[in-house]
């Protein structure tokens, strides 16, 4: 999987003008952005030791270098901490466990959030656990469970982009944070093969792809048009479940009295009605 810094890099001083940073733009330039020399002079090292690290033959750069191209470049907290861990990789790191399991605890919290849509997300954004809100508002009990799989759903389901209003902002949130777990998991042979599978069939995953962003998943807005209770506007934490790195729970919080808040109580006492006795 291609987690070196070269391409990550490479992509980052296009995002940035000379005049950004104080330079005067001279002379035809081939790539959109900075040149590695002008980042190099920015950073205070040689030409040659910075494009090294850009084909990634720099293991034992420093912390001090690699601030001073994050600040050169302008990485916020998340660049930053993926440069550092692309252009050091861990020599013979293994590949992570393909068994994903949601502690009980953390399944007792799911359905304590009776009032609030909740899920518990894993590596590569393997959906794991959900509370029946959750479910209700995202169906995750529809999906067959090999597929279920947040960038699976945005990339290869067809009815996404009617479900998100907001899909093009979701699919590069999503892939963004795709490429950050493979930097920190470059040897995750799972995850090499869902974006093998999701660049050849989807044009749109292979180009956010190859623009290496990189994102955390933290918090936002994200707007669903419910198949039932019509459009929701969802405001949403994440929150990092102690003991187990590589899983967050995810909780959709509404605003209290909003016409979203109304609709979601409507879907909660949807889903606690009991199934209705079978006839005979």
């Amino acid at each position: 999987m291609d987690a070196d810094p070269g391409d990550f890099l490479r992509s980052c001083r296009a995002r940035i003008q000379p005049e950004d940073v104080g330079l005067q733009a001279y002379g035809r330039r081939r790539v959109p952005g900075l040149r590695r020399e002008e980042v190099a002079q920015l950073a205070g090292v040689s030409v040659d030791y910075y494009v090294r690290l850009e084909q990634g033959r720099g293991p034992s750069v420093s912390d001090a270098v690699l601030d001073a191209i994050a600040r050169v470049l302008r990485l916020d907290e998340t660049e930053h901490t993926y440069l550092r861990t692309v252009a050091r990789p861990r020599a013979g790191a293994s590949a992570p466990a393909s068994s994903q399991r949601v502690r009980p605890g953390l399944r007792r919290v799911l359905d304590s959030l009776a009032g609030a849509p909740a899920f518990v997300l894993g590596r590569r954004m393997d959906v794991l656990a959900w509370n029946a809100l959750g479910d209700a508002v995202v169906g995750f009990s529809r999906m067959p469970a090999a597929e279920r799989n947040m960038p699976r759903q945005v990339f290869l389901e067809p009815a996404a982009r009617e479900l998100y209003p907001d899909w093009a902002a979701v699919a590069a949130e999503t892939v963004a944070y795709l490429r950050l777990d493979a930097g920190l998991h470059p040897n995750d042979r799972q995850l090499a093969t869902l974006v093998g599978e999701l660049s050849l069939k989807s044009e749109d995953f292979r180009r956010l792809w190859a623009d290496h962003q990189v994102k955390s998943k933290t918090g936002g807005v994200k707007r669903i048009n419910h198949a039932v209770a019509g459009e929701l506007v969802l405001p949403y934490e994440t929150l990092g479940a102690a003991g187990d790195p590589g899983q967050s729970l995810v909780v959709y919080t509404p605003e209290p009295g909003s016409e979203t808040a109304e609709r979601i109580a409507l879907l909660a006492s949807r889903a606690a009605a009991p199934a209705p006795a079978p006839a005979g």
